[in-house]
């Protein structure tokens, strides 16, 4: 199918999901404005009691004494699983309002603690996080807090960039009831001399996705018992995907390549993304272009805001610079796919961050963006050259933009017209 038969039917998918898209638009700062009220109808005096938490979250502030705490979504006992960041997001169609109204109605109950030594904390609040951390279906806690929660709502648009729920702290936290825990977990949390890296492995071979071993990572659930230790929910996300990456990438490296030029496309919460596999052996390359307004690049006179992070055949050796977890979610969505197919390639993923996309939602967006790229269709072209020419005339900068840019692209022959 040539490219422009193939951007025909993206176009009715994209209206279509635009269409949907706005009929679930509730606007953020009414949700805040309401928040407080059903907080406060849940929050008997100075404690929460029989609050069901889906998740966890560790922060990196101070880090390694960091604040760690639970979640949980008030007044939507019944419905918290909808609450944890998942796959299901994706396939439910938030919008950007919706992942807002469901960051912001969580309560963070919290306290600090060192980030090591924590192989055996299996009492008190951190033993119960962690249950709730292993757990494969939230869990009702019973949660003193000391004070009276943080509840800062008097925002504009301006302030809701990072969305976060009113925090709490917690003087103490008690199951109420006895969390049902995989096998599989049971069998990582045993094994003292498993690291961690293999222990991700092993629980992602056998049919967890990457939201439930971070969350078990981010607890110091995983790895020797000397090395266990509580991870920053943030890189904990970025560990995950780049550790499963590595084995995927392992998987991919000695198999067949693919046999032609194949172009994917996706668009998802203000995020458009162009996936090209090519003919070769493995290689990854991102490509970010980030328009003025968007979140990352917000003044609407700056210009387009281009970043790119490659890796060759053996990996890389260094830290990513200038795509941070991004790189590694959309990598990992890439090798999936080969793996699926029992074939390498490589690999251009251009992601075009659009005005639309006004408040950072998460990682998490790029890893299923670029997961459901390769759902339905398929563009063809002759050669990767081709491939990359034909997509330039739909990327918001110009041919000889993302050659000056992007290591993969740059590789091509060029001529005049392509820096017009």
């Amino acid at each position: 199918m040539r490219l422009d038969e193939y951007m025909d039917i993206e176009r009715d998918d994209r209206a279509e999901r635009r269409r949907l898209a706005e009929e679930k638009s509730y606007g953020i700062l009414d949700h805040l404005e309401t928040f407080q009220d059903r907080f406060e109808e849940t929050v008997q005096g100075d404690s929460l009691y029989g609050g069901v938490s889906p998740s966890i979250f560790v922060g990196r502030s101070n880090y390694p004494r960091v604040s760690t705490g639970i979640l949980s979504p008030v007044g939507h006992d019944d419905d918290a699983a909808a609450f944890e960041t998942s796959a299901a997001w994706y396939d439910e169609g938030v919008s950007i309002n919706d992942v807002f109204q469901r960051r912001t109605s969580l309560l963070n109950s919290n306290q600090g603690t060192k980030v090591t030594n924590v192989a055996d904390s299996w009492d008190g609040f951190l033993g119960t996080q962690r249950e709730v951390a292993i757990a494969d279906r939230p869990v009702t806690v019973e949660i003193g807090l000391d004070d009276t929660p943080d509840l800062d709502f008097d925002a504009s648009a301006a302030d809701v960039a990072t969305p976060v729920g009113p925090r709490a702290r917690a003087r103490s936290a008690d199951l109420a009831e006895n969390p049902h825990v995989p096998k599989l977990v049971k069998k990582t949390l045993e094994d003292d001399d498993w690291n961690a890296q293999g222990a991700m492995t092993y629980l992602y071979r056998r049919g967890f996705d990457v939201y439930d071993i971070n969350t078990i990572l981010s607890a110091g659930a995983l790895g020797q018992t000397e090395q266990r230790r509580l991870v920053p929910t943030r890189w904990s996300i970025t560990a995950v995907d780049d550790t499963l990456g590595q084995y995927l990438r392992g998987q991919v490296r000695h198999a067949e390549s693919v046999d032609g030029v194949e172009i994917y496309r996706n668009e998802f919460l203000g995020n458009a993304f162009w996936v090209i596999l090519a003919p070769g052996r493995w290689e990854f390359e991102l490509v970010e272009m980030k328009a003025p307004g968007s979140v990352w690049n917000p003044d609407p006179e700056a210009g387009m805001y281009l970043a790119a992070d490659r890796e060759g055949y053996d990996g890389r050796s260094g830290y990513v610079n200038e795509t941070a977890g991004a790189y590694h979610a959309s990598r990992l969505g890439a090798l999936e796919h080969l793996n699926d197919r029992g074939r390498q390639a490589k690999v251009l993923v251009l992601r075009h961050v659009s005005d639309d996309y006004w408040g950072p939602v998460g990682v998490w967006q790029v890893r299923e963006a670029v997961r459901h790229a390769f759902e339905g269709e398929k563009a063809t072209a002759e050669t990767f050259g081709d491939a990359v020419r034909d997509v330039a005339d739909y990327l918001p900068i110009s041919l000889g933009d993302l050659r000056r840019k992007s290591t993969m692209a740059a590789g091509l022959q060029a001529n005049i017209f392509d820096f017009s």
